[in-house]
């Protein structure tokens, strides 16, 4: 086969890289330069789609005899992930954009260069694994759970798993490095990035501003019952279930429970505030093209590194889902993506619209 391998530098991809390799497969590596440091207001050398990155990408190509080239999509970065990321969080919402990049990114964009070079696949290094059963491709969670990247794969179609290889899916990441070693890359103990890409220091609100041209505005935090308890320094710092970082002195502990774009506020409550069986997803998209059913029960995660719960799934005759999960779940944050799973399969996904509850009453848009 002749495949396109994403290579971002790291030791994951180029471990993905020599697996294809060594099949016999005739690999091409590539490196997506995504942003430009000046739109994140950054100047630092080290960070994701950096030279040091494209230097390492490109060592371990040299080094397996692959073809290499780096392909510049900051224009479309900046607009499907960026602009979004940032119209998100003024909407109140808390996005994932790695969620984001790997649809417009890894799975559009980079499929379109693929086809251009004459590739049968793309190849990624993603812990996570694809197997096929009836005629369907499935999206299965990886070998190694504890670098399982299935969840900000959910959104991927069967055209695309089709066309995709994760060689990485059963192995264990100890061994990835040390297969990394034993073919002395040069980024064989490179540590893993922790942060989103283009928000190396986890300073959101900065990025925000830059992008907007302006500072966010100061609003009221208020209680639940509309009490004002204080200012707040722009509704583009928080996040449901924050409590660090209030600036606030009240003798009651309080957190973030709901963002009210529309006036500006921010309600806090106390931390049981935050418990909700009852979540409310839209954009829901099914790996297998359709739901299993009109309801059923699998397990579902709200957020990347959140355990999976036991849930009752409805869909509604929108195509809107509503979850209830057997226990109450702290925190569901509008903007975050809900991901169902039957045993290590997954099933597919969506935006968190809002809370519910058993007496109906709805939080959220």
């Amino acid at each position: 086969m002749k495949i396109l391998v994403a290579m971002s530098g790291g030791v994951d991809s180029s471990v993905a890289a020599k697996l294809l390799c060594d099949a016999g497969n005739l690999c091409i590596g590539c490196t997506m330069k995504l942003y430009d440091n000046a739109d994140a207001g950054i100047d630092r050398a080290h960070t994701c789609c950096s030279l040091d990155d494209v230097e390492d990408a490109r060592s371990v190509a040299h080094r397996l005899g692959m073809d290499y080239f780096v392909f510049n999509f900051s224009d479309d970065f900046r607009e499907k992930v960026i602009d979004k990321f940032v119209a998100s969080y003024l909407s109140g919402r808390t996005p994932n954009p790695c969620i984001d990049c790997n649809r417009y990114m890894k799975f559009d964009k980079l499929y379109e260069r693929a086809k251009i070079l004459g590739c049968d696949h793309i190849a990624t290094g993603h812990y996570a694994r694809i197997t096929q059963e009836n005629g369907l491709y499935q999206l299965r969670k990886a070998y190694d759970e504890t670098k399982d990247q299935s969840y900000v794969l959910y959104d991927m179609t069967q055209e695309r798993l089709s066309q995709t290889l994760f060689p990485l899916g059963e192995l264990r990441k100890t061994e990835a490095r040390e297969l990394a070693r034993q073919s002395d890359f040069i980024n064989a103990d490179k540590p893993d990035s922790q942060d989103i890409c283009f928000v190396p220091d986890g300073d959101y609100a900065k990025i925000i501003e830059l992008r907007t041209g302006k500072k966010a505005e100061p609003g009221n935090f208020i209680d639940k019952d509309g009490h004002i308890l204080g200012r707040h320094s722009g509704i583009i710092r928080y996040t449901i279930g924050q409590h660090r970082g209030l600036g606030l002195s009240l003798a009651q502990k309080y957190f973030v429970c709901e963002i009210r774009p529309q006036d500006n506020t921010v309600v806090l409550g106390a931390s049981e505030d935050l418990f909700h069986r009852g979540v409310k997803v839209r954009d829901m998209h099914w790996i297998a093209g359709s739901a299993p059913g009109e309801s059923f029960r699998c397990k579902a995660k709200l957020r990347y590194r959140h355990p999976e719960q036991p849930v009752s799934v409805t869909v509604l005759d929108n195509g809107e889902v509503r979850l209830l999960f057997d226990e109450p779940q702290r925190a569901p944050t509008p903007g975050q993506y809900a991901v169902l799973y039957d045993g290590d399969i997954v099933l597919g996904g969506g935006v968190i619209a809002g809370t519910f509850d058993e007496d109906t009453k709805e939080a959220g848009v």
